[in-house]
């Protein structure tokens, strides 16, 4: 398909701005869902990674598509591709957010890239995040998304491989009411999710997806645990999807020059989503 690429280009430098409060229902109902595989934070800190549930786009009902996210061509880009997912990108922390802290989330679409890849056209649009609190900026982010045509996302199933090393494992029933609670939390509509028979059906994966953003929240913990710090940077991409249904790993091994390698390891032993922390 072609892309009116300098049409979409028009919409770099778009902002928008949100508040929301990390509130202790939230911080709850994050512990209670992901709790065993947190890492320590000192009393009255968020949970790390938490910010991924902060000010989710809300839209009324008959305003979302028929995937279940909001209508393209609000603050993202209406890119004429049907299907899109998180391709990736990067945190960078500078303080804690704390319980009660009201949040400030401003937002820039940063850019727009249009590549050829096994399936077709993708397009993928950057946006640059910085969450502020009343003492200033907390974190900054870069968020990479990846949009794609109607094409099969089924794939035949991997070959099973051998197990990566790590220093650092942990491992997670990825259950449907593990991916209800994170996409309740995250106000997260997508269907791929939640609805068995659309993401098997209409998107041609085998089973649920596992969301990308749970994949990086785990992988920022475990990073967090093994270094015995917060990453004050991580960066992180999707290579596969990780399909519900399966007990999956969340590894890391310490870099020889210093820094984390962190990843997602399905049943099969597939690396889905991979990050490096410093």
């Amino acid at each position: 398909m072609e892309l009116d690429l300098p049409g979409l280009k028009a919409w770099i430098g778009r902002s928008a701005e949100s508040q929301d409060i990390v509130t202790p229902r939230l911080v709850a109902e994050y512990d209670a869902t992901l709790g065993p595989t947190l890492a320590p934070v000192p009393p009255g800190d968020a949970p790390l990674a938490l910010h991924w549930c902060l000010s989710p786009s809300i839209s009324p009902m008959g305003e979302l598509g028929a995937d279940g996210h909001p209508a393209k061509g609000e603050f993202l880009p209406p890119v004429p591709l049907p299907r899109r997912m998180w391709a990736g990108g990067s945190v960078t922390t500078r303080a804690a957010l704390r319980v009660g802290d009201t949040v400030t989330r401003r937002s820039v679409i940063a850019d727009i890239v249009v590549k050829q890849g096994r399936t077709g056209t993708l397009c993928f649009v950057s946006v640059d995040h910085e969450y502020s609190t009343s003492r200033g900026v907390a974190l900054t982010e870069r968020h990479d998304i990846v949009y794609r045509g109607a094409t099969d996302a089924a794939a035949k199933p991997p070959a099973a491989m051998e197990p990566r090393r790590a220093d650092l494992s942990w491992q997670v029933q990825a259950t449907p009411t593990l991916l209800f609670r994170y996409s309740a939390m995250t106000f997260n509509g997508h269907r791929i999710h939640y609805d068995q028979p659309y993401v098997t059906g209409v998107e041609g994966y085998p089973g649920l997806v596992v969301h990308g953003p749970m994949q990086a929240s785990l992988m920022f913990n475990l990073a967090a645990e093994l270094g015995g710090a917060v990453p004050a940077s991580f960066r992180y991409r999707g290579l596969s999807p990780l399909i519900s249904g399966q007990r999956f790993s969340v590894r890391a091994v310490r870099g020889a020059e210093g820094g984390i390698r962190c990843w997602t390891e399905s049943a099969t032993g597939q690396i889905c989503m991979e990050a490096e922390a410093l």
